[in-house]
């Protein structure tokens, strides 16, 4: 395979450990596989968990999806869009997934823009009307069908109309086990010397345990020692519905059978190292399976491939695996078959080693490492496939709404304050100052300004130009060796620094999250996850409270429409805990603040604990933002109740009166969306009260009664001093004005 031609990741779908099943542990080791074949490919994990359940997930799943939930499925197709990956890689159970017969999976794959290969450990010879329905639906959205046997092969043809093409075979992936004598490993579960049996897999009724065991008094009249290893936990599932009564019921037949001492039950899970030894210690596998159209067992796959002798029900896999005199093959429900089959194979050594050396062999073709270059051929072929033939993808939005006169937005000195580069940052007056140049973040906050306008349906062409300039200018500033944000350039286009402030990439963090979350367009939504992605780990280290609030306030913006995206509220956890901790460390009743100045910005410290808290079910840190801001607000009103921000002459110090003058239009843009936030977690209508005072600010209801924004230019004045009104008209200053109007916008129209 030309490697050129392979895809550079493989996202791959199914239950994921720590969930205890056989998918899950499958969708590992494939994975496992593919990485160690491959090291240039990147396969994140998407991963469905059931109702009830909560699992610690490692690093590599990066979206979960509640089994129940439609949308949970179309979140996780965006993110799978968003995320680049070449090829899906579906692990396909009846059962797993949510809906009739399992059909929401359905949503995500006509969804997804990207070739499907579905692997089926599952096909079903007599479905039922809901389950051929939704199991036409998952073929018709697959590129590829890998199943696991040829028989799979065949009923996938004969039954369910697949053409050739589409099916691939690839056998059921192993461990590399080493061909070893049994007695190398049975001192190591106080079993030396013994004959020795195993059974392993989560254990529940259509195992046909009791068969083996109902074999023993036979087996162990020629071979008094003998021990049956039943190995595993019972099925969650049975354990939810029944308790261990299946369990119980096996030890009871054992003893009244009087083979309690030949019978070790091992209730728990175990996993691939301790498994590898309890096979490795086993002279003969049983697997007395009870239904004939199981096509797919992990379990003999492991022990076959590791060389193991097999008695077996011939069940489809088996019947095809064992066949040529590979393994034994009994009657299903026959105990006397499978005694007779097992003494046979322990009196006759020279046929036992035989079948174990000649499993072994075919077992090469089944270890991971060529199980996994098998499935990268496959995806390469689904990949050519999919790019030859193409694929409907459904209609993109206009990147814009309708084009009209704007009645409370004016963007006349917005569109004068930016260029082909960018947004500039100052004006001297209303006019742009080029010698200051540009920043990124007034750039992201221009960036996030036209995507709120966007949904408000409150654009021009003129705003698309300057989203798409904003998105152009934090791509340039993004250094990709270093993972930050450059902050200032001039207007000769050259960076005057080679890294920016902590704030300013969680602004641009801020922005592109807005940007995933609410716009329309999918190949900006794409640019802007991929970027979100390289620049969010470098945040780890930052020490700024408020560009820790920032990246949260983003992140929520993100989770808009990827709220599934683990890594995402890993990182929204950590930096929220460590304001909760700022708070708890420095706040008292006097001053319940988490710093011993507060300087600017300060409400969105207080908004990123409030949205946090509330969307993780944090009380406490829900409140700690609430009272952080009731503080501020409380202690910035003015004269007759206006609103009076912390100037920024000075700022507000612990022990100290605040500072009066300099107050920026940033600080009542913060206001008004905490305000707004508190009154989403609470519905208390003094939060709306307060929202609409912050916002008056800019209309003349401030301490000199003067309006900041200027209906003339459609910009806003760069701050209110002690006796008059800053008459330059910055970016900042302009696009706190608009921000603030849009989320008053969208608040009226969520709240009339």
């Amino acid at each position: 395979m030309n490697s050129s031609q392979s895809p550079t990741r493989a996202a791959i779908l199914g239950d994921y450990p720590p969930r205890k099943c056989g998918i899950a542990t499958f969708t590992r080791d494939l994975r496992g596989a593919l990485n160690s074949n491959h090291s240039g490919w990147e396969c994140p994990v998407v991963t469905v968990t059931e109702p009830g359940s909560s699992y610690h997930y490692p690093s590599e799943v990066r979206f979960e999806i509640a089994e129940p939930e439609a949308s949970g499925y179309e979140r996780a197709a965006d993110f799978l869009n968003l995320s680049h990956a070449d090829v899906l890689c579906l692990q396909h159970e009846f059962g797993i997934f949510g809906g009739p017969a399992g059909g929401h999976i359905t949503n995500l794959l006509h969804r997804a823009r990207m070739p499907v290969v579905t692997t089926l450990h599952t096909v079903l010879a007599h479905p039922t009307g809901e389950q051929r329905r939704s199991f036409s639906e998952l073929i018709e959205c697959s590129s590829k069908l890998v199943v696991m046997t040829n028989h799979g092969a065949e009923m996938l043809r004969d039954i369910h109309g697949v053409s050739e093409e589409k099916i691939s075979v690839i056998p059921h992936g192993i461990p590399d086990i080493p061909f070893t004598d049994p007695n190398f490993y049975k001192d190591h579960f106080g079993v030396a010397g013994r004959p020795v049996l195993l059974t392993f897999g989560l254990l529940s009724p259509g195992k046909g345990v009791e068969y083996a065991i109902r074999a023993l008094p036979e087996i162990v009249q020629e071979h008094p020692d003998v021990i049956y290893i039943v190995l595993g936990a019972t099925h969650p599932n049975l354990v939810r519905q029944n308790g261990e009564s299946h369990r119980e019921s096996l030890e009871q037949l054992a003893r009244d059978l009087g083979v309690e001492r030949n019978v070790m039950f091992v209730n728990r899970y175990v996993e691939n190292a301790e498994l590898c030894e309890f096979i490795g210690a086993a002279d003969i596998y049983l697997t007395p399976y009870l239904n004939e159209s199981q096509i797919t067992s992990g379990t003999l796959a492991y022990c076959f491939g590791a060389g193991k002798a097999v008695v077996s029900t011939p069940y489809w896999h088996a019947a095809e695996l064992l066949s040529d005199d590979r393994g034994v093959l009994v009657p299903f429900r026959d105990a006397k078959a499978i005694a007779t089959g097992v003494l046979e194979l322990f009196s006759n050594e020279a046929r036992r080693h035989a079948m174990r050396k000649q499993a072994y062999l075919m077992g090469r073709e089944m270890v991971w490492s060529e199980v996994a270059l098998n499935y990268a051929k496959v995806f390469d072929e689904a990949r050519q496939g999919f790019q030859a033939r193409g694929r409907r993808l459904p209609p993109k939005s206009s990147v814009f709404g309708k084009s009209e006169s704007l009645q409370s937005f004016r963007f006349s000195h917005l569109r004068r304050m930016s260029d082909s580069t960018g947004i500039f940052q100052h004006a001297i007056y209303s006019v742009p100052w080029f010698e200051h140049g540009y920043c990124t973040d007034d750039n992201a906050r221009g960036l996030l300004l036209t995507v709120m306008l966007e949904q408000l349906d409150e654009c021009d062409d003129s705003i698309a130009s300057i989203q798409s300039s904003s998105a152009a200018f934090l791509q340039f500033a993004f250094c990709p060796e270093s993972g930050r944000f450059k902050n200032f350039m001039s207007f000769d286009r050259q960076w005057m620094e080679t890294m920016g402030s902590e704030d300013s990439h969680a602004r641009a963090i801020w922005a592109l999250g807005a940007v995933v979350g609410r716009t329309r367009v999918g190949g900006l939504r794409a640019w802007a996850a991929s970027l979100l992605e390289q620049a969010l780990p470098v945040v780890e280290g930052f020490t700024s409270p408020r560009a820790w609030a920032f990246v949260i306030l983003g992140l929520h913006e993100y989770f808009r429409s990827l709220h599934g995206d683990l890594h995402a509220h890993r990182r929204r956890d950590e930096l929220a805990g460590r304001l909760v901790t700022l708070f708890r460390r420095n706040a008292s009743p006097q001053w319940p603040w988490c710093e011993d100045i507060a300087t600017y910005d300060n409400p969105r410290i207080a908004q990123a604990l409030i949205l946090a808290g509330r969307f993780t079910g944090d009380e406490d840190m829900k409140n700690i933002g609430l009272s952080g801001l009731e503080w501020l607000m409380d202690r910035q009103i003015g004269m007759d109740g206006c609103f009076r921000p912390i100037g920024s002459n000075g700022f507000w110090k612990r022990g100290e009166d605040a500072a009066l003058h300099d107050q920026q239009p940033l600080e009542a843009a913060a206001a008004v969306s905490a305000c707004i936030e508190a009154f989403n977690a609470t519905g208390d209508p003094i939060w709306k009260i307060s929202a609409k005072r912050a916002f008056e600010w800019f209309l003349g209801r401030n301490d000199l009664r003067l309006p900041l924004y200027d209906p003339s230019t459609g910009g806003c004045f760069d701050g209110l001093h002690d006796n008059r009104v800053n008459q330059n008209q910055g970016a900042e200053s302009t696009l706190s004005f608009l921000l603030a109007l849009a989320e008053m916008r969208s608040f009226s129209k969520l709240n009339t």
